[in-house]
């Protein structure tokens, strides 16, 4: 058999809205990674609109910039400290979340578990995201 993996859709919601998930941090990692929103989106396989569209309405529900302009649009994007801390605070709070219910699932199942993120190592080189599907929200 093979081995048995948890996976975890989290993410923060404000009324009925997301506002921040797993796909954010893949935005911003893309966005930090590259300098480009454009570039950032197409890696993602999504439109330049549907990222901006997403990072907005983050933006908005919590009142606070993500990213900013280097310059001028030309000179590209990089994220602001509050963007920093958003996915960074994200993560640690997925990773504490994922490895609670890694520890409670190696102790109720007698498969052999491991993470999503073992399942797909290696991660990329300075990325808090590995290379696994996570539905952009």
């Amino acid at each position: 058999m093979k081995k048995t993996t948890v996976r975890m859709h989290l993410w923060l919601e404000s009324g009925e809205s997301v506002y921040f998930g797993m796909g954010r941090v893949m935005l911003l990692d893309r966005i930090e990674e590259y300098g480009s929103l454009r570039k950032a989106a197409e890696s993602l396989g999504m439109s330049y609109r549907a990222a901006w569209g997403k990072l907005r309405a983050t933006e908005e529900a919590l009142g606070v910039e993500l990213v900013e302009t280097l310059g001028t649009k030309r000179g590209g994007y990089r994220l602001t400290p509050k963007g920093r801390a958003l996915r960074d605070k994200f993560m640690a709070w997925f990773s504490a979340v994922e490895q609670a219910a890694l520890d409670q699932a190696r102790m109720i199942f007698t498969e052999d578990i491991q993470s999503y993120a073992e399942k797909n190592l290696p991660l990329r080189s300075g990325s808090a995201v590995g290379r696994g599907e996570y539905r952009l929200v």
